[in-house]
């Protein structure tokens, strides 16, 4: 159902608000330059701190502003499975493809926490899910065997895997069957996800490389894993750098470098210090982007 190169949004803002003038024009960037899918309302996007009502809007001008010619994949998590279900009822009303589901944070609950979690969901929309398996933010990991059992449910299609570990594709390849879709979460180990039977790559640097990543993407799908690699030489450089500090600062410094947007976080998150920044100015100029 999904593969290829599918940015997490970064969401542009404006004195503090939602600059939706420069989010559309982004939106429309990114199709024009082979992005195959869309998540606003992510990590990267600043979900933890947009209200529900900006939330709720975000997604609904992403849907109006692909205007159908890619999916939107709606960021609809929480640690609350009542906002959760909240988040996917109106990404299912505003007309988005399906919904991409963290596990929940901080609350730390146990595999039948998650499995009730992510069931109660299946009967609160329709709208298919993809399991969002980050251990390092949410602090805790889905197991195998409980994607595997939520596997048999039929709105549940797939994950964004962000685990870290390479052979949980194999794992859950072999547990959750081929047609599982498997979208990394890791930029720079996408291109052994990949080779090992990925689907395609949730990206952060697809925000600022969205036709380098579309490109790796269609080299991986061919099996052409010489290309992928040339690609991956790249950008890795770049992958790194919009890790040098925390997320989304550093992705959001290079988006106002080229003029796609205005660098503005809301709090907690602050811009990228001056180490970072000079990281992506270097890793910018090795992928040939600025």
């Amino acid at each position: 159902m999904f593969d290829g190169s599918i940015p997490a949004l970064v969401t542009p803002f404006k004195d503090g608000a939602v600059d939706f003038g420069a989010f559309e024009k982004f939106v429309d960037w990114q199709i024009e330059q082979g992005s195959s899918a869309l998540v606003p309302c992510g990590t990267t996007g600043e979900s933890a701190t947009m209200t529900i009502d900006e939330h709720n809007e975000v997604i609904a001008v992403t849907v109006r502003a692909a205007a159908g010619r890619v999916p939107v994949i709606a960021g609809c998590g929480s640690n609350d499975t009542a906002t959760a279900a909240l988040h996917m009822r109106h990404a299912e009303k505003v007309g988005a493809t399906a919904a991409l589901v963290v596990c929940p944070y901080y609350n730390k609950p146990n595999q039948a926490g998650l499995y009730a979690h992510f069931e109660a969901l299946t009967k609160a929309s329709a709208l298919p899910i993809l399991i969002y398996n980050i251990p390092g933010r949410s602090v805790v990991e889905m197991s195998v065997e409980t994607m595997a059992r939520l596997a048999e449910l039929p709105t549940i299609i797939g994950v964004k895997d962000a685990t870290g570990s390479i052979a949980r594709v194999s794992a859950q390849r072999a547990a959750c069957g081929p047609d599982f879709v498997q979208l990394s979460g890791n930029d720079d180990m996408t291109l052994g996800f990949m080779a090992m039977g990925g689907h395609g790559c949730i990206s952060v640097t697809a925000n600022i490389a969205p036709a380098l990543c579309a490109a790796f993407q269609a080299a991986c799908k061919r099996a052409d894993y010489a290309a992928a690699l040339v690609l991956q030489d790249k950008m890795f450089p770049l992958h790194a750098a919009l890790f040098s500090d925390a997320s989304p600062g550093p992705v959001t410094y290079a988006l106002a470098k080229v003029g796609r947007m205005r660098e503005e976080l809301r709090l907690p998150m602050t811009p990228a210090g001056a180490p970072a920044r000079a990281a992506v100015d270097a890793a910018l100029a090795h992928a040939g982007i600025a």
